[in-house]
């Protein structure tokens, strides 16, 4: 039984990994036209903190996922043990 288990979470965390490098892909994707938009807009003072804002909500999207992967792996090693 635990063979199967510790099969299961290792499959689980592979896909979970895929999902995280997918994740950060679009992370990169979506950062592209805030870029682009701070440049068209000039660099004002309010087009700065718009990109702040746009980037640390992109950065909470693939920082957040990844805090809860490790805790998923370590909690899977944990059971496996």
């Amino acid at each position: 039984m635990s063979a199967i288990v510790s099969t299961l979470a290792g499959l689980l965390a592979k896909a979970f990994a895929f999902l995280m490098v997918a994740n950060e892909i679009r992370g990169l994707v979506l950062t592209a036209p805030v870029f682009y938009g701070l440049y068209q807009a000039g660099g004002t003072l309010m087009a700065i903190w718009m990109a702040i804002c746009s980037l640390a909500g992109l950065a909470l999207s693939v920082i957040v996922p990844l805090y809860l992967g490790k805790r998923v792996q370590r909690l899977a090693a944990r059971m496996a043990s």
